[in-house]
């Protein structure tokens, strides 16, 4: 019986941009990937040890072979993914004492000060 369950946009649209390719829904690819993943986290091999060694620091990356590279390479990409949509930029670099600018919702250009206040830079130019 099928769980509801929340997906990454990314992946959802990956998904659903690859599924016409290989003949499957949507989330039928999300249940293949998720199982093709599966399977091989679970299968303990020397390459996967060697892959997780790297991960942690305790191998050369360099000392990898193509195959392993190729995992070593997807395990980073999807890290760094992760961790950045976790990550309040604004509030990590408020806490360094450094001021940032960005768009607010009306396209006016807004610096943030680490103390919270704000100020309008330059108001969108009228169309």
């Amino acid at each position: 019986m099928p769980h509801p369950t929340r997906i990454a946009d990314d992946v959802y649209e990956s998904a659903r941009a690859v599924s016409a390719q290989e003949g499957r829904s949507t989330a039928e690819q999300i249940n293949h990937w998720a199982r093709v993943g599966r399977e091989f986290s679970i299968h303990e091999t020397a390459a996967r040890s060697r892959v997780e060694a790297a991960l942690a620091g305790m191998l050369a990356v360099d000392e990898l072979d193509a195959a392993e590279s190729k995992v070593y390479n997807a395990e980073v990409r999807v890290g760094i993914r992760d961790r950045l949509r976790n990550v309040d930029f604004g509030a990590v670099l408020a806490g360094r004492g450094i001021v940032t600018v960005a768009l607010d919702d009306e396209g006016r250009l807004v610096e943030y000060h680490p103390d919270g206040s704000e100020r309008i830079v330059a108001e969108q130019p009228a169309p």
